[in-house]
């Protein structure tokens, strides 16, 4: 596999504007107000209003936290309507669109037009020096495939040092995060 590179072409604020939008009609329809679902989330008024307004995008464990407590999975948050009987995404594609979060990692989120998936499959990319130390955790089961670079990868008590060809499938209750160990690191994780 090339090395992705990072564009900067808008697609960060496109992703950033989906996932706000998705959030505040999902939010709306259920009548609530920023405070609940801050409440609800245990995510700040603040940042729940930074992301309706399209000025942050959130990390994908505040995204799970954000559909948990909307009642709602992650792909409603990132999924359009259509209906679709398989959805292809080239390399060029994903390597293209990628979007920075918070943490400092680099995402795509895979079929985002598939509706009602069982899994959320993610690109990820981790640059040294870029990612923010964390542990978080969130409803669900969890797959990380690396497929470049090596990583560190805490789950509860436990340490894990994965290189290429290396996965590792846990339970997202348990706290867990991750951080690169070369200059950059690119893996598959998928929420199911």
């Amino acid at each position: 596999m090339s090395e992705p590179e990072i564009h900067n072409n808008g697609s960060n604020k496109d992703i950033q504007k989906k996932i706000g939008l998705r959030v505040r009609a999902i939010r709306k329809l259920q009548k609530r107000t920023i405070d609940d679902l801050a409440q609800a989330s245990g995510i700040s008024k603040s940042m729940i209003s930074k992301i309706e307004n399209h000025h942050a995008l959130p990390s994908i464990a505040a995204l799970v936290t954000l559909a948990s407590a909307l009642g709602v999975s992650v792909s409603d948050i990132i999924e359009t309507e259509e209906k679709l009987a398989a959805e292809f995404t080239s390399a060029s594609d994903s390597e293209e669109n990628v979007a920075k979060t918070g943490k400092g990692y680099y995402t795509f989120p895979f079929a985002s037009k598939y509706p009602k998936k069982s899994m959320q499959p993610f690109l990820m990319i981790a640059r040294k020096g870029e990612v923010t130390k964390h542990s978080v955790t969130h409803e669900g089961e969890e797959f990380i495939y690396v497929i470049q670079g090596t990583l560190n990868i805490h789950i509860g008590s436990e340490e894990y040092e994965m290189g290429p060809g290396d996965s590792i499938y846990f339970n997202s209750l348990e706290a867990h995060g991750i951080m690169p160990l070369t200059d950059e690191v690119v893996y598959l994780d998928f929420f199911a």
